[in-house]
């Protein structure tokens, strides 16, 4: 099955819904499917063998990736924020490319031949013209998406997505034409994030309409919320945080027709989600965690969780707001030393996830075992009922003195302290113990004493997670999905790993 037929379906279903809001104007799903024809026809004509989007938000977004999988070409969207060394790398790996986007960025950075070149304005345009509303889908075969990781310690990887995994994930969780005509989705995320393509394909398929803001900004997106009537919302954690602090009580009723709002794609800290349940006492939560070679979310904590565990006196029910909630029906989730046994629950260890949404695969080369498991390198640990605790990327652990110490932790009793806003734990060189842990803090209002910072750890933990080193800084390094960088968190200590 072909990505395309979940367009095809919404737009010979109902033609003249409106499926998409983007700067004023509004698109059926009609009018959605022929633009997506008409730009099938285009890339097929340029001879290209990807389709590239280097753009913010924008109708441009959808047609082109329906578009390049009903041409039978894999879909690229680009971070548009990185530096032109960077993305002249990248430019270079996917030529011949139908580009769509900032082609003056493009056209002084692309050195092949063959490429082609066209503003968001010329794209949709000819997309219009070049309509073929009778074009055949696919057959669902090869590859649908290529997105390029962060590249956080190397080259950015080209993790490839096929058909098969993104419509395994759809149909896994989304009810075709569940939404009726009064529901509006907000996607804010950039293009080129899985979660960006998965709101996109979900929201389409379940015929909910799209209300796209280009760039995320807390006021333009809370005005956004309440002129489009938004139901629901997927934001990252660095989102949430700055819509809750610019929102009072009064404000917040005037989002009235927010229903559910996902979150995810980062470390949301207890205090803000806490917040947030008070803010929107009617509306869902939900904490989606996935990854870019999983199609997206592999696990879930519900609306009712997070309203039950913020209720409950149980310090093992309320611990669950600081989970990722159970693992999807249609997933398969392990937790593994080092050497590849499987833990029980309780002990942490990498997160290994199986499952037909699962790619693990790379342009490269394909991470995933001989029995389909894919290593995540994000370390966790299940507790007794099943609800998946994280605590941080595998390779942040800190290793003290032959001891493995989760950072997560360290921050989540720092986060207790009412003066501290956020924290970051990480391991640096030491002499006597191999690694330490030191920790950047952000505060508000007085600082407290490296003393109480200390003692804070030390009552609550062994004393070997008490950090060695304290720096107060103004704000920790995040990218624009709301991760933590903490190679950059190390450079602030004059280390780096």
């Amino acid at each position: 099955m072909d990505i395309s037929l979940l367009l095809k379906m919404a737009a010979d279903t109902e033609p003249d819904r409106i499926g998409l809001t983007c700067d004023g104007r509004s698109w059926s799903y009609g009018e959605l499917w022929n633009a997506a024809t008409g730009a099938a026809a285009a890339i097929a004509a340029s001879g290209c063998e990807q389709v590239a989007l280097l753009d913010t938000g924008s109708e441009a977004a959808p047609i082109a990736l329906f578009g390049a999988a009903l041409a039978g070409v894999p879909y690229c969207p680009l971070n548009y924020r990185l530096a032109d060394a960077d993305l002249a790398a990248l430019l270079a790996r996917i030529e011949p490319a139908f580009v769509v986007g900032d082609t003056s960025r493009v056209g002084a950075l692309m050195s092949g031949t063959g490429n082609q070149l066209l503003t968001r304005v010329e794209f949709v345009a000819r997309a219009e013209a070049m309509a073929e509303p009778d074009r055949e889908t696919g057959e669902g075969e090869g590859v649908a998406v290529q997105l390029f990781t962060s590249g956080t310690t190397a080259a950015p990887k080209a993790a490839i997505l096929r058909h098969a995994n993104l419509v395994s994930y759809i149909l896994g969780t989304v009810e075709f034409g569940a939404a009726d005509e009064s529901e509006a989705a907000l996607v804010s995320v950039p293009p080129y994030h899985i979660a960006g393509i998965a709101a996109l394909l979900s929201s389409i398929y379940a015929m909910r309409r799209i209300v796209l803001l280009p760039a995320f900004e807390p006021k333009a997106w809370t005005q956004l919320c309440g002129a489009e009537r938004v139901t629901n919302a997927f934001v990252v954690p660095t989102m949430l945080s700055r819509v809750v602090e610019g929102l009072d009580d009064e404000q917040a009723r005037n989002l009235l027709s927010l229903r559910s709002i996902a979150y995810g794609g980062g470390r949301m800290p207890l205090e803000l989600v806490a917040r947030a349940l008070e803010l929107f006492p009617s509306c869902g939560f939900t904490n989606a965690y996935g990854l870019t070679e999983t199609s997206s979310t592999v696990a879930l904590l519900g609306p009712e969780e997070h309203r039950l565990a913020h209720a409950s006196d149980d310090p093992a029910v309320r611990a669950r707001l600081g989970s990722v909630g159970r693992p999807l029906p249609s997933i398969e989730l392990e937790i593994r030393d080092e050497e590849g046994a499987v833990l029980p629950a309780g002990v942490p260890g990498e997160i290994y996830v199986r499952g037909e949404q699962v790619s693990g695969e790379y342009r490269e080369r394909s991470a995933l075992d001989t029995q389909g498991w894919f290593p995540t390198r994000d370390a966790g640990y299940l507790d007794a009922d099943g609800y998946l605790f994280l605590s941080g990327r595998a390779d942040d652990v800190i290793v003290r003195g032959g001891e493995n110490i989760s950072p997560g932790e360290i921050e989540d009793v720092l986060l207790s302290h009412p003066d501290i806003a956020d924290v970051a734990a990480v391991g640096v060189p030491s002499a006597e113990w191999g690694e330490a842990v030191a920790t950047a803090i952000v505060v508000r209002g007085t600082a407290p004493s490296h003393d109480d910072i200390k003692a804070l750890v030390r009552g609550r933990l062994r004393s070997s997670r008490v950090p060695e080193q304290i720096l107060i800084v103004d704000a920790l390094p995040y990218n624009e999905m709301g991760k933590l960088l903490r190679r950059d968190v190390r450079k602030l200590f004059g280390e780096s790993r």
